[in-house]
C-alpha cells in the first residue's frame, strides 16, 4: 500500500483514526456534516510520523528504556521523555514529507497563518480523552515554521504527562502514533467551549457554553473566567457574565499575545442569548452525528460559528438503554450490594439472570428502575422509607428529583387497600429452628447443584444453568427466608427507635446484637483467627508465608515442619469460604479458592496481632457484653412508668433480633456458593473453546454476556473484535464512579446529609455501629495488600463479606459506600467496631497513617492534628 503523508481534511472520515489520529479523524468527520463549518486544512498522517521516526535510529532504544520505567517514578519519566522530545525536535523532517506539506500549504496560501495541532491515535476516542496531553500552536506563518512545529507536535507524544497517562492506562508507547493537523487560522471575535451535556451533573438535556473574547486559548489556559450560558430546550435558562480583563489575540508576524480589554467591554457578554442557542443547536447536530455527548471548541467570526475541535465527553456516566422516550429514575444496585466497581459483561449478565428484580446495565454497573414506585403515592412512601433506612443519601437523591415536580408524573393510586403486592411479609414466630431449616434447605439445593452440574457440558450445560437459575431464584425468594430477614431488620429498627424514645439511647441494637449466633460472615472472620492459631507455633511456616507471591503455595507449604497442619487448616477454611472474594457479585472475579494468596496477608496479621484462642474469646466477650447491655436496658425500663410492659416488649424484641439478625448474611453466602459452581463449569467450557481455537484466552469469555457465551458454544465462533471492544469499554468504565441515583436524562445524583450538628471540618457519614474510637487510619483499596496493626482504623471504598477477616483486627471502620443493613455495617456491629459509612471520598480525604477519631454513634469522622 502506498504511504500517504498528507491528506486534505475533507478526504478523512472518523474511521481513519489510525491514519489521522483522533483529532484529525473527528475534524474530517465534522467537515462532512451539513451546516458545520470547519476551517480548511490538511493532516500530516501517521505514515509521515513513522517515516520520520525511522530516520532517528536511537529512538527505539529510548522507547525500550521508557517502557521499563515504573509509572510512579516521575523523575525517571521526566528525564527520559525530555531526551526523546529533544531528539525528535532536532531531527530534520524528511525531504519528501516536507515537499508534501509545502504543496498543501500552497493551496491554503503561501503566507496563510495556520494552527498546527497534534492528533494522536489514542486521542479523542469514545473511551479515553487525552485532552491537553499533546500540543497546539496558533498563528504559525510560513513553511519553515510550520515544518518546525510539526516536529514539535510529533515530540509532544512524549511529554511527561502523556507518557505517564499511557503507562497508567496500559497503553504501549509504540502503539500510539502522531498525526498533525494544519488548519487555516480563524481570528474570532469570541471563542470558547460547548458541552452538549452538563459536565457536572451529566444531564444530557442541558448544554453549557463557555465563552470569552478573542482566541479560545485565554479560556483553555485559565487566563480569564468565561461567560457561562446554560441552555435547555432551546432557551438560555441561566447565564453568568464574567469580568473578562484580558484576551489572547494573534500577532501580525505569527504567534499570539495577551491584550487588555477595554474596561467598558469587560462585563459585556461574549455572546448574545440568540447566538448561544444557535451554537447549541449546531452542537446537537454534531452530537447526533457522533452518537454521544461532545466537548466542542468553537470560534465566532462575523456572527458565524466555526468548529475547530470536537471530542467525546468521557467523564459522563452512561445511561441505561430503554428504547422509549419516557423519564426514568434508576437506583444503583452496587451501592446496595457494597460493590461499586465495574463488572465485566458475563458478570453483570449473570447477576441479572439470577436476581429477583429486573435490572438495567450502564457503565458496567447495574441499576433498578424505581420510576413507577416513585410515581404511585401507594408505593412512594414505602420505597423512600426503605431506601432511607438503608442509605439516607439515596433517599435524599430521590427526594431531590421528586421536589422538582416535573420529572416524574404522579400516577393515580389504583392499588387496593392494605399492603401493596410484594410488601412486608407476614410476621413469624421467634424460633431458632426456622433459621436451622432455612440453612438446611439452602445446603440441600447447593448439594444438588454440585452433583448435577458435573455431568453437563456444551450447549446442554447452558440449558441446565438456565434451569438452575430458576432454582437459585426460588431459594432466594423463599417466603420464609424473606420473613426471617425482615424479622431481624424490623427488630433492629424497633429497638433503636423505642430505646431511643424511652431511654435516650442511640443505636442500642448495636450492642444488643454483639456475637449474635449463626452469622456466617462474622464466623468467617473468626475462622481465620483459628487458622492463624494453627500456623503461629511454626516459625518456618510463618517465614514461608511472608514470601508467598503465587497461588500454588499450598503444596510447597506441606513440605515444611508444621506445614501439613497449616495446609490442612487453610484448605478447610477454603472448603467453607473459598467461594468468596472482593466484588463477589461479579462471577468473573477470582475467588479465594482460585487465588488463596489473597488471604495470606490477613492470616499473617492475625498471627502477629493475636494470642491463641482469640476467636473463642472474641465471641464470648461479645456475648457477655450483649447480655450485660440487655440486663441494663431492661432494669432501666422497669423503673419507668408502665415499665414492665416496655421491658417485656423489649425482651421479646431482643430475643427476636438475636434469633434472626445473623441469618441476614446467609442468603448471600448461598448465592456465592452457587456462583463458584457455575463458574467452575463455565471455565471448563471456556477451556474447550481455547483448545478448539475459538478463543484466544479462557478469560475472554468474561467479556461476553451469558447468552453470547451460549451462542459461542453452539456456533463454535467468537467475534474477536467484539471481545477487544468490550475490553476497551471495561477499562473506560473502571475510571467512572457510579452515582447512587441516575436519571434517563443522564443526571447523576448522590444525595446530601443536610446536617449541621457536626464539628467544622468533620467528614459526614451514616452512623451504623456505636462507639467512638481514635487510631491510625489505614487506607486499604485491595484486601490482598492490607497491612494492619491492632488498633488501626480501616478506611476503604466498600466492604462486602470478603473483607470480614480484616474486621477482627481493627478498631474502627470508615467506608465511602454503605447503609445501615449492608454487610460492613452488620459485621461491624457484630464485632463491636465503631463504624461510619457513606463518607464521600473518604479514601482521598483521609491520608494513610493520619490519626482520626470515628464517631460511630453520631455518624462523622474527625481528622486529628
Amino acid at each position: 500500500m502506498t504511504e500517504q503523508y498528507v491528506l486534505d481534511l475533507r478526504e478523512i472520515d472518523r474511521a481513519q483514526v489510525a491514519v489521522a489520529g483522533g483529532k484529525g479523524a473527528h475534524l474530517g468527520a465534522l467537515s462532512r456534516i451539513e451546516g458545520v463549518r470547519v476551517p480548511d486544512g490538511f493532516c500530516v498522517t501517521t505514515d509521515a510520523f513513522r517515516r520520520a521516526m525511522a530516520e532517528v535510529p536511537s529512538i527505539e532504544a529510548e522507547l525500550d528504556r521508557l517502557s521499563r520505567v515504573d509509572p510512579e517514578d516521575r523523575d525517571a519519566i521526566r528525564t527520559l521523555s525530555a531526551r526523546i522530545r529533544r531528539t525528535v525536535e532536532e531531527a530534520a523532517v524528511p525531504d519528501d514529507i516536507a515537499a508534501s506539506v509545502t504543496r498543501s500549504l500552497a493551496r491554503l496560501g503561501e503566507d496563510a497563518a495556520c494552527a498546527v495541532r497534534s492528533s494522536a491515535t489514542a486521542e479523542d476516542l469514545p473511551t479515553a480523552s487525552f485532552a491537553g496531553q499533546q500540543d497546539t500552536y496558533l498563528n504559525v506563518v510560513g513553511a519553515p515554521e510550520i515544518l518546525r512545529h510539526i516536529s514539535r507536535c510529533w515530540a509532544s507524544l512524549f511529554t511527561e504527562r502523556a507518557v505517564t497517562y499511557r503507562r497508567r492506562n496500559g497503553i504501549g508507547h509504540r502503539t500510539v502514533h502522531m498525526a498533525v493537523v494544519v488548519q487555516r487560522m480563524v481570528f474570532p471575535q469570541a471563542a470558547g467551549i460547548l458541552f452538549t451535556a452538563d459536565p457536572v451533573t451529566g444531564n444530557r438535556k442541558v448544554a453549557t457554553v463557555d465563552a470569552g473574547f478573542g482566541l479560545g486559548e485565554a479560556l483553555v489556559s485559565g487566563l480569564v473566567n468565561p461567560d457561562v450560558f446554560t441552555v435547555r430546550d432551546g432557551q438560555v435558562v441561566a447565564r453568568t457574565i464574567a469580568a473578562k480583563e484580558r484576551a489572547v489575540h494573534a500577532l501580525p508576524g505569527g504567534g499570539t499575545h495577551q491584550v487588555e480589554i477595554d474596561p467598558r467591554r469587560q462585563e459585556q457578554p461574549a455572546l448574545t442569548d440568540e447566538q448561544a442557542v444557535r451554537l447549541v443547536r449546531l452542537g446537537r447536530r454534531i452530537e447526533a452525528h457522533f452518537g454521544r455527548p461532545q466537548d466542542i471548541e468553537w470560534c465566532l467570526l462575523d456572527d458565524d460559528f466555526r468548529i475547530v475541535q470536537s471530542r467525546p465527553i468521557t467523564t459522563l456516566f452512561p445511561v441505561p438503554e430503554t428504547g422509549d422516550r419516557e423519564n426514568h429514575v434508576y437506583v444503583s444496585v452496587g451501592h446496595q450490594q457494597m460493590m461499586t466497581d465495574a463488572m465485566k459483561p458475563l458478570g453483570h449478565s449473570m447477576w441479572r439472570l439470577t436476581a429477583m428484580a429486573p435490572m438495567h446495565e450502564a457503565g458496567g454497573r447495574l441499576f433498578v428502575d424505581v420510576t413507577r414506585r416513585l410515581a404511585s403515592p401507594a408505593s412512594r412512601a414505602g420505597l423512600l422509607d426503605l431506601m432511607g433506612r438503608g442509605d439516607p443519601l439515596v433517599r435524599d437523591a430521590l427526594e431531590t428529583i421528586l421536589e422538582r415536580g416535573d420529572f416524574i408524573p404522579s400516577l393515580p393510586d389504583t392499588s387496593p387497600a392494605g399492603p401493596p403486592a410484594g410488601g412486608a411479609p407476614a410476621p413469624i414466630e421467634t424460633d431458632p429452628a426456622i433459621v436451622t431449616e432455612l440453612i438446611e434447605r439452602s445446603e440441600v439445593s447447593v448439594a444438588a447443584l454440585r452433583r448435577e452440574i458435573r455431568t453437563k457440558n456444551g450447549p446442554e450445560l447452558f440449558d441446565f444453568l438456565l434451569e438452575a437459575f430458576e432454582e437459585h431464584k426460588r431459594v432466594l425468594g423463599d417466603p420464609l427466608s424473606m420473613q426471617a430477614i425482615m424479622a431481624g431488620m424490623e427488630a433492629t429498627w424497633w429497638l433503636n427507635d423505642k430505646l431511643g424514645e424511652w431511654l435516650g439511647e442511640k443505636n442500642a441494637a448495636d450492642t444488643l446484637t454483639l456475637s449474635a449466633p449463626g452469622n456466617i460472615t462474622s464466623e468467617m472472620g473468626l475462622g481465620l483467627l483459628d487458622v492463624a492459631d494453627v500456623i503461629r507455633p511454626h516459625p518456618r511456616v510463618v517465614a514461608f508465608l511472608q514470601g508467598v507471591e503465587d497461588d500454588d503455595f499450598l503444596d510447597r507449604l506441606a513440605k515444611l515442619p508444621g506445614g501439613s497442619e497449616a495446609r490442612d487448616a487453610i484448605e478447610a477454611y477454603l472448603d467453607r469460604y473459598g467461594m468468596r472474594c472482593a466484588g463477589e457479585i461479579d462471577i468473573t472475579r477470582p475467588r479465594w479458592r482460585e487465588r488463596p494468596s489473597t488471604l495470606v496477608p490477613a492470616i499473617l496479621d492475625n498471627v502477629r496481632n493475636f494470642e491463641p484462642g482469640a476467636a473463642r474469646r472474641r465471641f464470648e466477650q461479645g456475648s457477655q457484653e450483649a447480655r450485660r447491655k440487655e440486663q441494663d436496658v431492661l432494669a432501666r425500663l422497669r423503673a419507668l412508668p408502665d415499665g414492665d410492659r416496655k421491658a417485656d416488649e423489649t425482651k421479646r424484641m431482643i430475643d427476636r433480633v438475636r434469633t434472626f439478625i445473623g441469618y441476614r448474611e446467609y442468603p448471600k453466602y448461598g448465592i456465592v456458593s452457587r456462583y463458584l459452581l457455575y463458574k467452575q463449569a463455565l471455565l471448563e467450557e471456556a477451556e474447550r473453546l481455547v483448545r478448539a481455537g475459538v478463543l484466544a484466552a479462557r478469560e475472554d469469555v468474561f467479556y461476553l454476556t451469558f447468552q453470547e457465551f451460549h451462542d459461542a458454544v453452539r456456533s463454535r465462533r467468537v467475534d474477536a473484535g467484539l471481545v477487544r471492544q468490550r475490553k476497551e469499554a471495561f477499562r473506560s468504565y473502571q475510571a467512572l464512579t457510579p452515582p447512587r441515583v441516575l436519571t434517563s436524562d443522564g443526571e447523576a445524583l448522590n444525595g446530601a446529609y443536610r446536617r449541621e450538628d457536626v464539628p467544622a471540618g468533620a467528614l459526614i457519614g451514616l452512623a451504623v455501629s456505636a462507639g467512638t474510637v481514635e487510631g491510625r487510619a489505614r487506607v486499604v483499596l485491595d484486601m490482598a495488600r492490607a497491612d494492619l496493626e491492632a488498633g488501626d482504623i480501616l478506611i476503604t471504598a466498600y466492604t462486602d463479606p470478603s473483607w470480614s477477616p480484616l474486621f477482627v483486627g481493627i478498631a474502627g471502620l470508615v467506608t465511602e459506600v454503605g447503609g445501615l443493613m449492608t454487610h460492613g455495617a452488620v459485621i461491624a456491629r457484630e464485632y463491636g467496631l465503631p463504624a461510619v459509612v457513606g463518607v464521600d471520598r473518604a479514601t482521598r480525604l483521609i491520608r494513610d497513617g493520619q490519626r482520626i477519631r470515628v464517631h460511630g454513634s453520631d455518624g462523622y469522622v474527625e481528622i486529628l492534628p
